[in-house]
């Protein structure tokens, strides 16, 4: 995972993520969420108490996600409490959390539809965000080596694209902060909207494997991409580093990702052809890696529409706290994807994440990239013929 300003990694032991869920599947009954969605007011009392409708997520991996963060939220001693008096319990907080996080909704109105004050909804979130950084860290981290060779084999199988790991891309998180503070004026991009950047590389089952947050709108992609850790390892040839695939003719390709035309053209990083009146190989190959890229641009609309908190204009934003809510609601994607929630299938496929945003395109090429594309578009040109 590259850096995510604000937060300081900790070392935690391995965890079996099936094993984990399948004990959690059995633990908060159904006395809990009878009791809970009788407290439901205001609008969502409106509504069918449907639970996935309103946190978004499964029974499931609701229980799975509360035996997670469960040691941590009952380490502190706290006074969290409905206005009736009555303590929150473990369930109450992660349920108080989820929602402000997937509806995006204001601290008062989440109060006011489970009956607490918005300092609670508050306090409780940031509890839960804290407690997801320390205990879910596992479900977002780079491939083993066979995960590796399966996340080859399906973009080889589906895209045609050999020996690639993974497409990366770049989705703006925009905020509301005063014009009238002159530090602020780091965060406009170049829409003229304050944001963060969030940069992640995803694998073909939208799962997040590395993502870089914390960095104000006005970085483009480039400046980004050079400060993560990630680029930093692939220039000194610790990731990406694996086992190359031989080419017809002797050639022979190393591990790469594909990204769009606001990328930079590295030897680990492929993007497509500029220009126009391209060859039938150089449009083949930039179909091929468009058709491909839909993969990381669903995604990250995915992450938007489900955790509704990082779309649009946050409610009074702290952009020191926001990357570590971008961290956990990224967290909580791939929670989705590895315990194949059902509600997984029922995810928007939209792949517009940043609907207002003109793309702004890279013309940096390195040598090294640009014989590797020429190599990998003459490959796939041959395969194509009859």
């Amino acid at each position: 995972m590259g850096p995510v300003r604000g937060f300081k990694k900790r070392k935690r032991g391995k965890t079996n993520v099936a094993a984990a869920a399948s004990t959690a599947a059995g633990q908060g009954g159904d006395d809990w969420w009878v009791d809970f969605s009788r407290r439901i007011t205001g609008h969502l009392s409106e509504e069918p108490r449907k639970f996935e409708s309103i946190f978004k997520i499964s029974r499931k991996t609701f229980n799975y996600i509360c035996s997670l963060v469960r040691d941590d939220l009952m380490a502190k001693t706290s006074n969290f409490a409905f206005a009736d008096g009555k303590f929150l319990s473990v369930e109450d907080q992660v349920a108080v959390a989820l929602r402000r996080l997937s509806s995006g909704e204001s601290l008062l109105n989440v109060g006011v539809s489970f009956g607490m004050n918005q300092s609670t909804v508050a306090q409780v979130t940031w509890r839960f965000v804290e407690a997801m950084e320390e205990r879910a860290l596992h479900h977002l981290r780079w491939p083993t080596t066979q995960e590796m060779k399966d996340i080859k084999s399906k973009l080889e199988k589906i895209w045609g694209l050999p020996n690639c790991c993974g497409v990366i891309d770049a989705t703006h998180i925009t905020m509301c902060l005063s014009t009238v503070d002159t530090s602020s004026k780091i965060w406009v991009d170049h829409e003229n909207n304050h944001s963060m950047v969030l940069q992640a590389i995803i694998d073909p089952e939208m799962r997040f494997r590395d993502i870089v947050t914390g960095w104000p709108g006005s970085m483009n992609e480039l400046t980004v991409l050079r400060s993560s850790g990630f680029c930093k390892m692939c220039e000194k040839g610790t990731r990406l580093d694996g086992e190359t695939a031989e080419l017809p003719d002797g050639l022979e390709l190393r591990e790469y990702i594909i990204g769009d035309s606001d990328f930079p053209l590295l030897p680990w990083l492929l993007t497509p052809y500029q220009g126009k009146d391209l060859s039938d190989a150089k449009t083949e190959f930039n179909k091929r890696l468009s058709a491909a890229g839909l993969v990381a641009q669903r995604a990250l609309a995915s992450l938007k529409a489900m955790w509704k908190i990082i779309q649009g204009a946050m409610w009074r934003p702290d952009k020191h706290r926001l990357p570590r809510i971008i961290l956990v609601c990224c967290l909580l994607q791939n929670i989705i994807i590895d315990l194949d929630d059902e509600v997984r299938h029922e995810m928007p496929w939209s792949h517009e994440h940043d609907t207002s945003y003109k793309q702004q395109l890279c013309d940096m090429a390195d040598n090294n990239g640009v014989t590797l594309r020429d190599q990998l578009s003459r490959y796939l040109s041959c395969r194509l013929l009859p």
